[in-house]
């Protein structure tokens, strides 16, 4: 029936939880009660991921202020020294409101208003841009959090899983769904999985802007659904995997980022090549097999499945865009020795780097 129908018929909440949508055909939400010592998956069990995120962005706060900061400056990460920006109302007024980079009409411009030389103008933007740009300490801080988050996360997800052969059976996964209890240790795991989506996305105005920071936002939308809508229809088991295999070269990524905050290059590129064979087996190997053959092949289609398939679609797409910069930048820049550059650098958006724009001062 069409949908103005079926809402005149059920209320809002009801027509939206139909076990017709959420469930393959033949189960309801009567399959899935509570009995004893056996539970299953509630939505409103995701409300936990409000005081998770606050949680984790506390933890974060903390962490980098007193684990991160120090051990960065121990390791020998520091900042650079900035030539500080003579102020002036007028440059400051068109650096905020109608961009960075003036053009050379703007600048001829600006540099009469203020009776300036064109060069003098030229400066002090280069400055100004260099005084905005994130601190190495901060990238580092940013990075460590990331990295001791997503280690954790993937080893604690194999030791749950290891002993676990239900788990690893697909035939028995799939033969036993929607039927299939949730042990509060892979529930707490997966509440932990979806805070940490939702503490990035909410410091995603205030952490450094990253060149990918469009597909981020993507990455991060199409993550938090497929937890949200996964644990809803009980296929807990079939996130563990996606998350499982997302976990095992992210902490790899944020290594590399590491040693090259630290100066260790030949150590960052070594991480980075490893991080790259991890990304692009698991990603575009892994990924597609344990997903797509065992969601296809094993699994009766309903319509909150097609919406996974579709974002899991989504997935895979951002997974190729990245394994294709991953491979531009070891041919450009490890194996032909150009100037280091990372394709999925904490770098902004549209700017040169800072060493560049510091350059042509000397």
């Amino acid at each position: 029936l069409p949908v103005p129908i079926i809402l005149t018929r059920m209320g809002l909440s009801e027509w939206f939880w139909h076990h017709e949508y959420w469930l393959p055909p033949g189960a309801t939400w009567e399959d899935m009660k509570d009995s004893g010592d056996i539970h299953y998956p509630k939505p409103w069990d995701l409300l936990l991921c409000i005081p998770g995120a606050l949680f984790l962005l506390a933890v974060r706060c903390i962490f980098e202020r007193t684990v991160a900061r120090p051990l960065g400056r121990r390791l020998g990460v520091s900042d650079k020294q900035r030539p500080k920006v003579q102020p002036n109302a007028t440059l400051e007024g068109f650096y905020t409101l109608l961009g960075r980079t003036p053009k050379e009409g703007d600048l001829i411009s600006l540099a009469k208003q203020n009776d300036l030389p064109v060069e003098g103008v030229k400066t002090w933007f280069r400055h100004r841009r260099a005084q905005d740009r994130p601190r190495l300490m901060k990238k580092f801080c940013e990075v460590s959090w990331r990295f001791t988050f997503y280690f954790i996360s993937f080893f604690s997800g194999l030791a749950l899983l290891y002993d676990k052969p239900w788990f690893w059976d697909h035939t028995i996964c799939w033969l036993s769904f929607p039927q299939q209890p949730l042990p509060p240790t892979l529930g707490w795991f997966y509440l932990l999985e979806l805070s940490f989506c939702c503490s990035l996305v909410a410091t995603l105005p205030l952490d450094v802007k990253r060149k990918d920071f469009k597909e981020q936002i993507i990455h991060h939308i199409a993550t938090i659904t497929l937890i949200f809508v996964s644990y809803c229809a009980n296929l807990i088991r079939f996130g563990m995997m996606v998350i499982l295999v997302h976990d095992a070269s992210d902490y790899i990524l944020e290594l590399a980022k590491m040693l090259h905050y630290m100066k260790q290059k030949w150590a960052s590129k070594a991480v980075f090549i490893v991080f790259a064979v991890v990304f692009i087996i698991s990603r575009l190997l892994v990924f597609p097999l344990i997903t797509y053959y065992y969601f296809v092949t094993k699994f009766q289609f309903f319509l909150i499945s097609w919406l996974i398939m579709a974002f899991l679609m989504v997935l895979q797409l951002l997974h190729i865009f990245w394994s294709y910069l991953i491979i531009q930048m070891i041919f450009s820049v490890i194996l032909r020795g150009e100037k280091s550059k990372d394709v999925r650098s904490d770098s902004e958006e549209s700017d040169r780097s800072e060493a560049e724009d510091l350059a042509k001062d000397k």
